[in-house]
């Protein structure tokens, strides 16, 4: 258009476009900075307000932390005291060869005659391996009774899954034969 295009331009024509060009240059300077930085700020206000309660909880959870301390100690010290009851052998054969030990020193303790024993496939109780043994022995109603009471008072841990109380004879010194699965437990390495 050049110079001879602009001058025959009306001065109201010329106004509309430079108000045009105004308008235009506002809205370009509304979509390219004002509203990216209104979406920063929003962003900043949303980031800012979870990174404060993340900060909190962390401040909490440090303010916890002699508390937490004592209470992992106090845990450490019944896991040790615990597992001490549990099976001693790296396997379960080894820890099986024990049970059965304990078992017979029960029986001899409780005056009952072993008449046999199996050991049974053990249990993966998640954490634990289940090592059980099954007896059978025979005896009067107070020895078997004196038996279970041994067994209770094992220095490690025990439980006793199944019994099995059969009358041999009436009249015979050993009239009770008794099948009874003792389990003792295992932690593996």
């Amino acid at each position: 258009m050049g110079a001879l295009g602009v001058a025959s331009l009306s001065r109201r024509e010329r106004s509309l476009i430079g108000l045009g060009v105004a308008a235009a240059a506002i809205v370009a300077s509304y979509l390219y900075g004002v509203e990216p930085w209104l979406t920063r700020q929003r962003v900043a206000v949303e980031l800012t307000a979870t990174r404060e309660a993340t900060l909190e909880r962390r401040r909490l959870l440090i303010a916890q932390r002699d508390r937490l301390s004592a209470e992992k100690a106090a845990l450490a010290t019944r896991l040790e005291a615990g597992t001490a009851r549990l099976l001693a052998g790296p396997t379960p054969p080894l820890a099986a060869a024990e049970l059965q030990r304990m078992a017979k020193e029960a029986a001899t303790a409780a005056s009952v005659e072993v008449r046999s024993e199996r050991v049974l496939p053990t249990t993966d109780l998640g954490g634990l391996v289940e090592i059980p043994i099954e007896l059978t022995v025979a005896g009067t109603v107070r020895e078997t009774a004196t038996l279970f009471a041994q067994l209770d008072g094992a220095a490690r841990l025990v439980t006793i899954k199944d019994v099995k109380i059969r009358l041999v004879a009436p009249g015979q010194p050993r009239d009770l034969t008794t099948t009874l699965t003792v389990s003792g437990y295992l932690r593996p390495s």
